[in-house]
């Protein structure tokens, strides 16, 4: 397939792209600093870009079969850049006619699972709390993907770990797995990736664990 990966220098983004390389995709990297993307191959093209201009992305999707998104906050005052950079994604996807896009959220933005353990619960309303900023902007990204042409999935990890792939791990779609607590970026990717030909995925948010 040929690939865009978006956010390609963030933890899961560099997955995405280094594990579709490895599946022998053609892959185009948007970043908008090459220096910070050490990642190669032969079938990669690096493109340079302000992602904030959707003119300027309209070439990076031209063409594609999927777009795949890291776009989000790295920290609390980053929040509101996944709502604005999606929103430059979207528009450059939908003058180009690309209509799969995979993005990603976090478990906060769905639902709880109805037998969810009180722990579970409790910690989901502190951490809202503590990331509220955040968790707004990516529930406003996620109404921006409803609102579009695209067929989109959102994929919504609980917390983030720097650990190997495994691939073994819960996806739920329209919901999140019980007790899910943890996921390795690298896995996030590997998730992604799998669910790129899924139609039961398309304009669904997809829980997905260890």
């Amino acid at each position: 397939m040929k690939l865009t990966v978006f956010g390609a220098t963030g933890g899961v983004g560099q997955e995405i792209v280094k594990q579709a390389l490895a599946a022998g995709h053609e892959v185009t990297a948007v970043v908008r600093d090459p220096a910070r993307f050490a990642v190669t191959g032969e079938r990669l093209q690096v493109f340079r870009s302000d992602l904030t201009d959707p003119e300027a992305l309209r070439p990076a999707v031209a063409g594609r079969d999927a777009v795949l998104s890291g776009l989000g906050a790295r920290k609390i005052s980053d929040a509101g850049v996944a709502t604005a950079l999606t929103r430059s994604v979207l528009a450059a996807m939908e003058a180009e006619g690309t209509r799969r896009l995979l993005v990603v959220s976090a478990a906060p933005v769905g639902p709880l699972p109805e037998n969810s353990p009180l722990a579970d619960r409790a910690a989901r309303n502190v951490i809202g709390l503590i990331f509220k900023n955040v968790y707004a902007d990516l529930t406003e990204m996620e109404s921006e993907l409803a609102r579009s042409a695209t067929d989109w999935t959102s994929v919504r990890p609980p917390r983030l770990q720097n650990k190997p792939l495994t691939g073994a791990y819960r996806t739920v779609i329209g919901g999140f797995p019980n007790a899910g607590r943890f996921l390795a970026r690298a896995d996030v990717a590997h998730a992604m990736l799998a669910l790129v030909d899924d139609p039961a995925a398309v304009k669904q948010g997809v829980g997905v664990a260890y």
